[in-house]
């Protein structure tokens, strides 16, 4: 699991225009709405992978990020898997496995008996009975995968993305396992056959009204660069996007061009190389000039590797601290506490958590902020709140616990408000010890 917050940013937006279309469709119940997460967690792994999980969780490896070539055909699989939960696949899944149990310990105990009159017509019960099972629940759950492509593509399409996506991200799914995937025995599969799928996406985009399929945008090849990098983080992989970036020159379309000049330059920051990362970014100048959307993605790379180098007041000069957007939130506020600024950066991040909650980062960088202020108080209970974000219910309670020990033993210090957070402290402390009780009692 990471959080990055250009790519977390980038994902967001588009699950946030998913969801609205799920609300106006009526998949997404208002009770369904607030008892789940409604989360996409980003992993490192290069896999082309997503998955739903319980609680309206998404799971999303960089690996499928890295293969998209535009937000739509993300948005497919997002659609696909947010349509899984939104039908409960998986409670009905596991409600029919418990529907099946009674039958099938009844076919084996029929199996042990006729045994006893034969072995062979015995076995044969009771393997055919396990055979009926497996089957049954494979075909379910082809059925299921069918439901979340039928209803995830009216999401994807309700919120405004193209038709043709979901077809060319199943093409992309295709050609990514064509070595190890070759259609054989669709009857053993858990998923249907990814030509059929695209046969049944192809059929519904001729009936659809909707924008054309964008082709891969400047700002996309970034994003998709970024992703790259990121989950190869190994020194050959770094070493050879450096020497793509190298390699990258006019006869190459702006894109991609754009994409291997990124990657270049984010993996010579990985690698500490920022004279390299320099250069790099200096090619890439004028290639995005008059695409505000790149140039935007640019700013924030240079802000990046500024950063890396030790110079946080450049940070501050190429990114405004007020800045709307979540990455340069993270940024400035790093870059205000290093340059001794911790006043500003505590006040933006405190309003920024008071209206997300559960953004692990921003209270941890709260609690950093905090601590260079001299108020421990706050700083403790910044530190819990990241737990919290973050499920640890435990850990969250020892630090609620510590931040009472210390205002037993040292009252609340130079925090002015310090009595208002030491109540805070308290009404939250009760309210995660209950969560760790559900928690535990889930377990």
């Amino acid at each position: 699991y990471i959080d990055h917050p250009l790519l977390a940013e980038y994902v967001q937006a588009i699950w946030s225009r998913l969801l609205a279309a799920a609300h106006a469709l009526g998949e997404l119940p208002p009770e369904m709405d607030q008892r789940y997460a409604w989360r996409v967690i980003l992993g490192s792994d290069p896999e082309i992978n997503a998955f739903a999980l319980p609680g309206g969780y998404v799971g999303l490896q960089l690996g499928l990020i890295d293969i998209v070539d535009s937000p739509d055909e993300l948005a497919s699989v997002l659609a696909h898997e947010l349509s899984h939960v939104t039908q409960r696949h998986l409670s009905r899944l596991m409600a029919r496995q418990s529907r099946l149990t009674p039958v099938l310990i009844g076919a084996m105990l029929l199996g042990m008996l006729a045994a006893s009159k034969s072995a062979d017509l015995g076995g044969a019960v009771i393997a055919g009975s396990q055979a009926a099972a497996v089957q049954d629940h494979l075909t379910f759950s082809r059925d299921m995968e069918r439901e979340a492509d039928r209803v995830g593509y009216g999401v994807m399409t309700r919120a405004g993305y193209s038709p043709q996506a979901f077809a060319a991200m199943f093409e992309k799914l295709q050609q990514a396992s064509r070595l190890n995937d070759d259609d054989a025995y669709p009857y053993l599969r858990t998923h249907p056959l990814t030509s059929e799928r695209i046969a049944d996406m192809q059929a519904r985009a001729q009936f659809s009204v909707g924008p054309p399929l964008p082709a891969l945008s400047l700002r996309q090849a970034m994003i998709t660069a970024r992703a790259q990098v990121l989950s190869h983080p190994g020194v050959d992989a770094l070493r050879a996007a450096v020497t793509r970036a190298r390699d990258a020159g006019a006869a190459m379309a702006p894109a991609p061009r754009v994409g291997a000049l990124y990657a270049g330059a984010l993996a010579s920051i990985k690698q500490r190389n920022f004279t390299q990362a320099r250069e790099l970014g200096a090619r890439l100048d004028p290639l995005v000039a008059g695409d505000a959307q790149a140039a935007g993605a640019l700013q924030l790379l240079a802000a990046e590797l500024a950063w890396s180098a030790g110079d946080a007041p450049r940070v501050l000069t190429l990114l405004a601290p007020d800045a709307p957007g979540r990455p340069e939130l993270v940024l400035t506020s790093e870059a205000l506490i290093r340059t001794g600024k911790a006043g500003p950066a505590a006040q933006r991040l405190q309003d920024w958590v008071a209206l997300h909650p559960r953004d692990a980062t921003a209270w941890q960088l709260l609690a950093g902020a905090c601590t260079a202020q001299g108020e421990i108080l706050r700083s403790i209970r910044a530190e819990a709140e990241a737990q919290v974000a973050l499920l640890d219910y435990a850990a969250a309670v020892d630090r609620f616990k510590a931040a009472q020990d210390l205002v037993r033993k040292e009252g609340t210090g130079r925090d002015p408000d310090g009595h208002i957070e030491a109540s805070i402290i308290d009404t939250r402390l009760r309210q995660v010890q209950l969560l760790l009780k559900e928690q535990a009692l889930e377990h």
